[in-house]
């Protein structure tokens, strides 16, 4: 940890010191909420999010937040190392080509439905309106990638083998749910004595409310179905990698961890509702996954379950600079020239992409510096190949 502010109605501990000043002010805002429990703490990668800033790690008491989340609920990564010891370029080329050819990227969906084996199970008893509605919907979605930062890349470790990695979410039903809840929490918050400023986007829920324990139920479902989208997307690359070179490949177990989402924890000997939004969860001995941005290094690591950070790391490098700012400001040429020197198969091709490319992005190195004593790394993953959303 870096600072501590101590001038809101709770601690906000920080693990940058650049922090963006219309992030800061989110923090603020999550510090001064009646039901914030002990202390806000924000990880090395945050930037200004919609309510709460990406990166952010917020415990509540009695209360749940939609906007604490975020509409991408479930939101994460899946890794798995191979028994490959290296792939050459030409069949990485094929690989890609084949894994384009059977999940669907952007705003793409299948063409039919999936079996209903590839979805998750719907709990009982079902407070799931919102599920049912959007289910045969989400049969099309799952299995598919989405855009935006989702990327799915094959790369080479440190320890030498070749592993695959997949960040996406759950698709429009994530979306739909946070946009259903968020409302009834805002209708709520203005019926309040005492309403929360609604600049601050930060209405929540009664956990014992009707409308609480809905959307719980509901973001469970569909922290659910994210992780059952990578791990069907999974299968889909182990294929084409088995394809182009042969069935005798070996695929470790993945690593499949949400960093969007809230959970009921304990900390500091209280039972609370823990927020995370753009962190992945640390603690001791938990493996997780820190991806870096298109072209750099991403981090396999072991979480030490540091306290002060709820035992939470951060979910990948982080933005410095907005998705409009990096295509007026970054220079195409540069970019890509960069990624060709390094060997790496990218997905730039125009000045509409340079949203996604390295340069709107933190240095993933200095990121993963800043939070040694939330983890170890175990493993340094760099790029070979890499599809974008």
């Amino acid at each position: 940890m870096l600072k501590t502010i101590a001038s809101e109605r709770i601690p906000i501990k920080l693990w940058l010191d650049d922090i963006e000043a219309e992030a800061l002010q989110q923090a603020r805002n999550l510090a001064n909420l009646p039901f914030a429990f002990h202390h806000v703490a924000i990880m090395p990668d945050a930037h200004f999010g919609y309510g709460m800033p990406i990166g952010g790690v917020l415990a509540t008491e009695n209360m749940v937040i939609p906007n604490a989340v975020g509409v991408d609920i479930g939101c994460g990564m899946a890794a798995v190392r191979t028994s490959l010891c290296g792939i050459d370029r030409h069949s990485l080329k094929h690989v890609m080509g084949s894994i384009r050819a059977t999940i669907p990227v952007g705003f793409k969906h299948h063409k039919r439905p999936l079996p209903h084996e590839t979805m998750p199970v719907p709990p009982e008893p079902r407070h799931l309106s919102i599920v049912e509605e959007e289910y045969d919907r989400a049969r099309a979605q799952i299995g598919t990638l989405g855009g935006g930062n989702h990327f799915i890349e094959i790369q080479r470790g440190s320890d030498g083998a070749i592993w695959f990695m997949i960040h996406s979410g759950s698709r429009n039903l994530g979306f739909k749910v946070a946009h259903h809840y968020n409302k009834q929490a805002a209708a709520m918050n203005k019926r309040l004595t005492s309403p929360l400023p609604s600049s601050w986007q930060l209405a929540a829920l009664p956990l014992d409310s009707e409308e609480g324990r809905r959307y719980l139920a509901e973001m469970e479902y569909c922290v659910a179905f994210a992780a059952a989208n990578r791990d069907v997307m999974r299968l889909r690359v182990a294929e084409a990698l088995v394809e182009r070179l042969g069935g005798d490949i070996e695929f470790a177990a993945p690593i499949n961890i949400a960093h969007n989402y809230a959970s009921r924890e304990t900390h500091f000997g209280t039972p609370v509702i823990v927020h995370r939004k753009g962190a992945t969860r640390a603690e001791s001995g938990e493996l997780g996954i820190i991806p870096g941005s298109q072209g750099t290094a991403s981090y396999i690591v072991r979480g030490k379950g540091n306290a002060e950070s709820f035992a939470s790391c951060s979910h990948g490098a982080g933005r410095r600079m907005g998705r409009k700012q990096a295509q007026r400001s970054l220079n195409l040429d540069k970019e890509k020239r960069r990624l060709d020197e390094l060997g790496i198969i990218h997905a730039l091709r125009t000045k509409h992409d340079l949203d996604e490319a390295s340069g709107a992005y933190k240095d993933i190195d200095t990121v993963i510096a800043r939070q040694k004593d939330l983890i170890e790394v175990v493993e340094v993953l760099r790029p070979l190949a890499v599809i974008k959303g």
